[in-house]
């Protein structure tokens, strides 16, 4: 019986040592060779801080920066752990609300997110993307007709004209990637960082 055992032992131990450490080890060692700044998080630094990641969206309210998507991430209540509390882009809780299209809740708060954004550009359609949340609740894109919605009410906070700041948002378009895949997408963070840059 012994005989039988050792062999497998030893197999589970070398393939252990090989899948679990010498593999991960290395692709590791390879994905910051080829792809340094992707493999440290795609990190954003401003005057030597880090503060953000392009790869992950953050919460901005105030009416002279551009807005991301709604988030659904939560975060446990700290009064009652049993129950969660809206955490918008909560990296460690990845996910969406998981509401369908018949939900009476999603749809009440499609309809009040709507009626807010008419009331800071009553000529234009809402673009979708700024009601909806994305699946991981984490985006950090949005679609170029939801930058270019938010011109008039950040020209306005800013006291900018609104050509100048249709411009930056014309400048911070990435296309598809390839060409083929994806959507245009303009990161919110890295067009927020550009515009605090025109208005020094």
């Amino acid at each position: 019986m012994l005989r039988e055992i050792r062999p497998a032992i030893l197999i589970l131990l070398l393939l252990t040592a090989i899948t679990g450490l010498a593999y991960p080890l290395a692709m590791t060692a390879i994905a910051g060779a080829i792809f340094p700044k992707q493999a440290q998080g795609s990190l954003i630094e401003k005057d030597g801080k880090v503060i953000g990641s392009a790869l992950i969206g953050q919460e901005f309210k105030e009416d002279k920066y551009f807005h991301g998507r709604p988030s659904a991430t939560v975060a446990p209540d700290l009064a009652d752990p049993t129950k969660t509390v809206p955490a918008p882009y909560n990296a460690a809780s990845s996910g969406g609300s998981n509401l369908g299209p018949t939900s009476k809740a999603l749809a009440d708060r499609i309809k009040e997110d709507v009626e807010k954004l008419r009331t800071e550009n009553p000529s234009a359609p809402v673009p979708v993307d700024l009601v909806t949340t994305s699946g991981s609740g984490l985006d950090p894109d949005i679609s170029p007709e939801g930058a270019l919605f938010q011109v008039p009410r950040i020209a306005k906070a800013r006291n900018l004209p609104e050509a100048r700041v249709r411009q930056l948002v014309m400048e911070h378009v990435q296309g598809r990637m390839a060409g083929l895949l994806g959507e245009p997408r303009v990161n919110v963070l890295a067009l927020n960082l550009a515009l605090d840059q025109v208005t020094k």
